[in-house]
């Protein structure tokens, strides 16, 4: 139990700490954040133990003065623009209503149950409906907290990993970590993980990279698939081809003049990677590889279909 109520206080203090628009102080945080001893040497300590236990998990702690303060009085908080993700490219429209949702949503329990983990809102914003906290996120977080190792079954593969870091994306959260069993670095839904979370050895059982660990890509054709990678060969209309550049600034363009923009994409998600290309309805055209222009064809024959009610 002692383990898992320092876990839910590490997300408490992470959620208080995280978009602060000034720094707080130890002792603002202490009432602000449950699970704290009472006893002013313990809170130090554990304090102090939970400062550590961020920074080794490569959250951006940053120690500053507070403003208007005489003596001048120490305070910590997380720039968001440090620890986030880049910008997902999301309208003025879909960005407050992401805002509205992290505002109203939050986890049930207490300490001792679950922590009160506001999905993005302010420290002080108080959550209006509450969500059942999922012990696999326990489970994950204890593993990246104190790098100890971490197995599930995932696409019907038991996985061993070191577990880095966590994202919390777009109503989701993604696990990332060395994957022994595939030998490189993966990022993982963790609502596709199959079974429990089990967290195994001791403590401090692997390095972290050196560099900070890189935020998920939200590229649809790529985020949350696991399939063997593909490369898709797309044309667009030279009326979006603009649009289609500025997103994709990484991409492999092979044409790009009057006939419109071809570009080549590794494609590890092919429903995101579908759902993304039809977004531009007729403007854009699968050209290769055949078997991924065959399953988008055989998608809009069927919808198609369905529409029409045969």
């Amino acid at each position: 139990m002692a383990a898992v109520e320092k876990v839910e206080r590490l997300l408490s203090l992470m959620n208080a700490l995280l978009g602060a628009p000034r720094a707080i102080s130890a002792d603002d945080l202490r009432t602000r954040v449950p699970g704290y001893p009472d006893e002013d040497a313990s809170f130090k300590r554990a304090f102090e133990r939970d400062k550590d236990d961020l920074r080794e998990m490569g959250v951006p702690l940053l120690v500053e003065t507070i403003q208007g303060t005489d003596p001048p009085l120490l305070g910590y908080r997380i720039r968001k623009q440090d620890y986030e993700l880049r910008d997902p490219g999301l309208e003025p429209d879909e960005l407050e209503a992401l805002n509205l949702a992290a505002a109203a949503t939050g986890f049930a329990g207490g300490v001792g149950q679950r922590a009160l983990f506001k999905l993005g809102g302010g420290a002080s914003a108080a959550p209006q409906a509450e969500l059942p906290a999922d012990p696999n996120l326990v489970a994950a977080f204890t593993g990246v907290a104190e790098r100890r190792v971490v197995a599930f079954g995932y696409h019907d593969l038991a996985r061993v990993v070191h577990p880095y870091r966590l994202e919390f994306l777009r109503g989701r959260w993604y696990l990332n970590g060395f994957d022994r069993v595939r030998g490189e670095d993966r990022w993982f839904r963790m609502g596709r993980i199959q079974g429990p979370i089990e967290v195994t050895g001791e403590a401090g059982a692997f390095e972290r990279p050196l560099e900070a660990v890189p935020g998920l890509q939200l590229d649809p054709w790529v985020i949350g698939g696991g399939e063997d990678p593909v490369t898709a060969r797309v044309w667009f209309d030279p009326a979006v081809a603009h649009s289609v550049r500025a997103d994709l600034p990484d991409a492999g363009i092979e044409q790009d003049d009057a006939e419109g923009l071809v570009v080549a994409l590794a494609v590890t998600n092919r429903d995101g990677f579908r759902s993304w290309v039809l977004g531009y309805l007729d403007r854009a055209e699968v050209l290769d590889p055949p078997e991924l222009r065959s399953s988008v064809v055989h998608w809009l024959e069927q919808a198609v279909a369905a529409e029409a009610g045969e």
